[in-house]
């Protein structure tokens, strides 16, 4: 019997924690990573931090998470990314769809 792998990968979900660091506050970053996460079908959550720093915590296949991450690096037009932080580790089930929640931040 052969196991069935999904579209977006294979094995179990995983979960991507990252810690976006630079110029990603006042410019759309939430939104951009909200998007991003929506299209490829990702569950989580995206929100400012007190520091200046936005964190992205999706769940879903690797590879789905990879292709995250790689926009993640590279943000929207308006930001610049000086460092991203990032955490791995089986999903814990964070529940369904992708959400903006509200944390520290300085507008946007």
């Amino acid at each position: 019997m052969t196991e069935r792998i999904p579209a977006g990968g294979s094995g179990r979900p995983e979960r991507l924690d990252a810690t976006v660091r630079g110029r990603v506050q006042g410019v759309g970053f939430r939104v951009f990573a909200l998007r991003e996460a929506m299209a490829l079908g990702l569950a989580g959550f995206v929100a400012n931090l007190a520091d200046g720093g936005v964190r992205v915590v999706a769940e879903g296949p690797r590879r789905d998470l990879d292709a995250l991450l790689e926009r993640l690096h590279e943000g929207p037009p308006a930001s610049w990314i000086d460092d991203v932080r990032v955490r791995r580790e089986p999903a814990r089930g964070i529940g369904p769809g992708f959400r903006i929640e509200s944390g520290h931040h300085r507008g946007d």
